[in-house]
């Protein structure tokens, strides 16, 4: 049986129906609904229960709310964002499903902007045809974060865990454990301070565990955003899809260090401009949207900009609007600029991309399954089909919780039908393993890997920097797959394994890629070859080569 973890009395054993990695608005949403089906629900995350990306998402959540507004307009603008390769029933589903679980969100204590006259105060963000996002000021994110987490602490049938780092998932065929169809049985998760590896046994798991932002040397995504859910998956022999499709957010706070602080779409949305150092507004010659271009336009042309010029970033101009209203509607990018003595209504913001989100990932159908019985995945780390080659801004957060409420649903299916013997599952064994005297090992590859990936697989690509980023990649991961089975695991080792893995996967899915579409743009092959359905690149693991595998 596994030792209990000292530093919160969780009840023994550690068994129950659903486990949720990640402690996001994914997994959050659907955790809260697994429960009140009467389930036994437990959310592990590796950092603090608010360290998400959903806490750092500022724009808002996409919903047609206005009478000024349709669903079949909200379609289009998804698939036109998504340059063909998004999947139209699947869209359709969730922009329809959209406004009742705002009503949820807003039953919780949400409470979205409103204009003086008390209507919804909608923003308008890259890509969108007409005003629909709902937004809490810039914090949305956190705001809906809180408001979940509130109730989550609120039910008794939910178990939150800190600091409780998931290696890899437990399978029935892996280890023979039945004569059954292969399926997910549970996970081996490290306790973070006791540095113990706990078995967590469960029918049910649900990764939410975001995206890989941490891949890429500049990111606007927070240190925990190392593509856990997706590794795992794949280890697993589960399949992913569409890895190349990174989206790079055009405008970050311009610095000489490696963070990223975002500058919202939004903020283009309330009329700022782009600007390169001439001071000339260039986007009217990229795309006829200009400024409120799809992403991968906008990204691609401030990367162009720079490096025609060899400008180190291109400027935001939005001087145009008062003080009072850039303080009311941008509170915290207002102050955040403030305090490096730039006031947005008389200062241009230097401005230059960050990797940002991840589109593809772990594919799953609309019930949030994967293809792995047993196992789901929602929020940015799987892939249903919503974002296809682009994602249109501020429609994550609205697949998180519509496809919570789908898998929430799927899982109810799954356990009802479910044999409901509890597996004797193996316990981890560390073996003779020692404390490692080399941490420079870890921040040296951790460091080498984000510089290939920001070098060579970038916003624009070639086949040589690709195939260049292959052999650096596979020569790491021989390094870090030595070091794993000869030292004892710890937090950054785990990362930075799944980062590899990550890396392999974006590269392989770029590689087999000869068009560019969407995000995916590559200098040896400029055009769009048509929009054959089975341009998806999916990938199926093979038995042995995976990254640091059980």
């Amino acid at each position: 049986m596994a030792s209990q973890l000292h530093h919160n009395p969780y009840p023994m054993p550690l068994d129950f129906d659903v486990l949720v990695v990640g402690s996001g608005v994914a997994g959050l949403s659907l955790a809260l609904k697994a429960a009140a089906a009467g389930r036994r629900t437990a959310i592990l995350t590796k950092k603090t229960r608010a360290e998400s990306n959903t806490n750092y998402a500022q724009g808002g959540i996409a919903c047609v709310t206005s009478s000024a507004d349709d669903f079949e307009s909200h379609v289009r603008d998804t698939l036109v964002a998504g340059d063909g390769l998004c999947r139209e029933d699947v869209v359709r589903s969730i922009v329809r499903d959209a406004p009742v679980r705002i009503d949820e969100l807003i039953e919780l204590g949400l409470r979205f902007s409103r204009d003086a006259d008390g209507r919804y105060a909608l923003g308008r963000e890259g890509g969108h045809s007409e005003r629909r996002i709902l937004h809490v000021k810039d914090m949305t994110g956190k705001a809906i974060e809180d408001a979940l987490l509130h109730a989550v602490a609120e039910n008794p049938r939910i178990e939150l865990m800190e600091h409780l780092f998931a290696i890899d998932l437990i399978t029935s065929g892996k280890f023979a454990l039945d004569g059954g169809p292969n399926r997910v049985v549970g996970l081996y998760a490290l306790d973070v301070i006791s540095r113990r590896v706990e078995t967590f046994r469960a029918p049910a798991v649900v990764l939410s565990t975001g995206g890989a932002g941490q891949v890429y040397l500049y990111t606007t995504n927070p240190d925990i955003a190392t593509g856990d859910g997706i590794a795992m998956a794949y280890r697993v022999g589960v399949e992913v899809e569409n890895m190349e499709f990174v989206q790079f957010h055009p405008t970050t706070l311009y610095s000489t260090r490696h963070d990223r602080f975002l500058i919202s779409e939004a903020v283009r949305g309330e009329g700022a401009v782009l600007r390169n150092l001439k001071g000339e507004a260039f986007m009217p010659r990229y795309h006829p949207d200009a400024d409120l271009a799809p992403r991968d336009v906008v990204a691609r042309a401030i990367d162009s900009e720079m490096k025609m010029t060899g400008a180190p970033h291109m400027w935001l101009d939005i001087t145009g609007r008062s003080e009072s209203m850039l303080r009311d509607r941008f509170p915290l990018i207002f102050e955040h600029c403030l305090s490096l003595g730039l006031n947005l209504s008389t200062d241009q913001i230097p401005v230059v991309p960050a990797a940002h989100y991840t589109c593809g990932g772990v594919v799953t159908n609309l019930r949030a399954e994967t293809s792995l019985p047993g196992l789901f995945a929602c929020g940015e780390v799987a892939s249903t089909g919503l974002h296809g080659a682009n994602r249109l801004a501020s429609n994550s957060l609205l697949e998180a919780v519509v496809m919570a409420e789908q898998g929430a649903r799927a899982i109810e299916n799954y356990l009802t039908g479910a044999d409901g013997a509890r597996l004797d599952l193996p316990e981890w064994i560390s073996g003779n393993v020692d404390d490692s005297d080399e941490q420079v090992v870890i921040a040296h590859n951790w460091d080498e890997l984000r510089r290939t990936m920001w070098d060579y697989v970038g916003i624009v690509r070639t086949t040589k920097r690709l195939e260049r980023a292959q052999t650096r990649i596979g020569n790491l991961n021989r390094e870090i797959h030595d070091y794993y089975w000869n030292f004892r695991i710890e937090p950054r080792l785990l990362e930075l394994r799944n980062l590899i893995q990550i890396a392999d996967l974006i590269v392989q899915c770029a590689l087999a890629r000869k068009e560019s579409r969407g995000l995916h743009y590559t200098l040896d092959f400029p055009g769009n070859q048509g929009v054959p359905e089975d341009s998806r690149i999916t990938l199926e693991p093979v038995p042995g080569k995976g990254f640091g595998g059980l």
